[in-house]
């Protein structure tokens, strides 16, 4: 818990400038309010961080196989696809935390930006009608 608190106040602390007590009540009362949101990108996140794991170490030991035993075909590879998956491990878990890192202060900026009301240049113009509350978000626009 301890954790999810920190990480997320160190994301608020990116995004406002305030200090670490003002920026963890913050991100707890953001969570707080969209619990809903903050779950379902949790559950989709951590379906995705599986999958893309997963396909990593997957398609390194693979591909390191068809490397070895191509350049080597006498060479019996079990030891050498061990050292794959290993390295592999390694390479996704530091992978996907960057990834899960870049969801969680993605869906802090997307929520603070539509609490705020900042409907700037920064907002491309497929995403602003998602931070218009005035317009349901499966409306289509019909500007053409």
């Amino acid at each position: 818990c301890v954790k999810f608190l920190n990480k997320n106040a160190y994301i608020q602390i990116a995004l406002m400038g305030t200090n670490f007590c003002t920026s963890a009540k913050k991100a707890f009362f953001l969570i707080l309010r969209n619990a809903f949101r903050f779950g379902t990108v949790a559950i989709l996140g951590a379906m995705i961080n599986v999958i893309g794991f997963l396909f990593i170490i997957a398609v390194s030991v693979a591909l390191g196989y068809v490397i070895l035993t191509g350049l080597y075909p006498e060479v019996a590879p079990a030891i050498s696809l061990v050292i794959y998956g290993c390295t592999a491990y390694v390479v996704a878990k530091l992978f996907m935390n960057v990834f899960g890192l870049a969801v969680d202060t993605t869906l802090q900026c997307f929520l603070a930006c539509e609490e705020m009301d900042l409907h700037g240049d920064f907002v491309p113009s497929s995403m602003s009608r998602w931070l218009d509350k005035s317009k349901p978000i499966g409306a289509d626009d019909d500007d053409d």
